[in-house]
């Protein structure tokens, strides 16, 4: 990703301004507003001094001491104290907070390209020259929380749906009951997988085929993606789309679903939303969601990768966790989400299509 497209899609608001403009204050009260709205929300502070983070004498800072990086785990929490033989730049310490936070509010750092507020402190006039992207000045007249607080719930959604979105349509699957490539199977003259492929297209910057099934030659100029060796199922061509676009977020369509419709698709991009790693739509209401036609936001990556290191190979599972929006698609796109398993499955499908005006 670009530097460009980082900075426009990085969701990142700086709080700014001179010392002793109550900068800390500002964000000590919108922390608490934002978690109560779901958010996972983190702050990354500059501090021109040696940051104090731990008591001389105690164990862990004599171990930092002696020369290593420390890491304390709790059952409710967990701290890192390293040292900064290799400082990271702003852009950095960014890629490696927004994985797993929904919100990063960084105090100071008047001169990055962020989105921010100037907080003006007593007797000053207004921001400086070399403050860059200034969306608001607040000064001491007005109450500061609910100005930053209404201009944060706006620009938040617009930042988290300007990141790129990728479609990968997963094929090569046994077709053990259907006894044959079912993206190869033709309607109207047309494969699934060119069916599918054609759909995703109209609603994502940029489609890629995951898996090792046979394409056609027609079909050689999308970009192929090799599943994940020794992984069993879909998530082996789930995973491997992910790590190849980290930073992208991802439309996951199965190759099965004849009826898959640009509508479903919107539908599924109108559940993007700040704290919701993914969409896997709940499509009776009963508990058990469709994985293989959902939407992904970059943050689901690390989700995924866990389910790995425990060798459990069903995404699925992810769907107790409480950053899964597991919404039920309205009624009249829910033949999108059906699923054509076997030749009975293919009989009952074409008789359906038949009737339809």
């Amino acid at each position: 990703m670009d530097n460009d497209v980082f900075w426009n899609t990085v969701p990142a608001f700086a709080v700014s301004g001179f010392s002793g403009s109550g900068k800390t204050t500002l964000i000590e009260q919108l922390v608490p507003q934002l978690v109560a709205k779901g958010l996972n929300v983190a702050i990354l502070k500059h501090d021109l001094h040696d940051v104090q983070v731990d008591h001389p004498g105690k164990d862990s800072d004599r171990l930092y001491q002696a020369g290593a990086d420390v890491v304390l785990q709790g059952a409710e929490e967990c701290f890192v104290r390293r040292h900064g033989r290799e400082p990271l730049s702003l852009q950095q310490s960014l890629q490696a907070l927004v994985t797993y936070y929904d919100l990063v509010l960084v105090e100071g750092f008047k001169e990055a390209p962020l989105a921010k507020i100037w907080l003006l402190a007593e007797g000053e006039g207004g921001p400086p020259k070399d403050g860059q992207n200034v969306l608001a000045v607040l000064s001491r007249d007005a109450p500061r929380l609910p100005q930053a607080l209404a201009l944060l719930e706006s620009w938040l959604p617009e930042c988290w749906c300007r990141v790129p979105v990728y479609g990968c349509v997963l094929i090569g699957g046994k077709s053990t009951r259907m006894g044959r490539p079912k993206h190869l199977l033709e309607h109207q003259g047309r494969t699934w997988l060119e069916h599918t492929l054609d759909s995703v297209s109209q609603v994502v910057d940029k489609v890629v085929i995951g898996g090792r099934g046979e394409v056609p030659s027609h079909l050689s100029h999308y970009t192929r993606l090799a599943d994940i060796s020794d992984v069993p199922g879909p998530l082996a061509g789930m995973v491997a789309a992910m790590r190849w676009a980290p930073q992208s977020s991802w439309l996951m369509c199965a190759c099965d679903m004849p009826q898959l419709s640009v509508d479903a698709l919107r539908w599924l991009l109108q559940t993007r939303e700040p704290g919701v790693w993914a969409t896997m739509p709940d499509l009776l209401g009963d508990g058990h969601v469709e994985p293989l036609l959902a939407h992904y936001d970059p943050r689901a990556r690390p989700l995924f990768e866990a389910l790995l290191s425990r060798q459990c190979y069903s995404p699925s599972r992810l769907a107790s966790q409480p950053k899964i929006n597991t919404a039920t698609p309205p009624a009249h796109l829910l033949g999108a989400w059906r699923n054509v398993n076997s030749e009975a499955e293919l009989a009952t499908f074409q008789k359906v299509i038949e009737k339809s005006p």
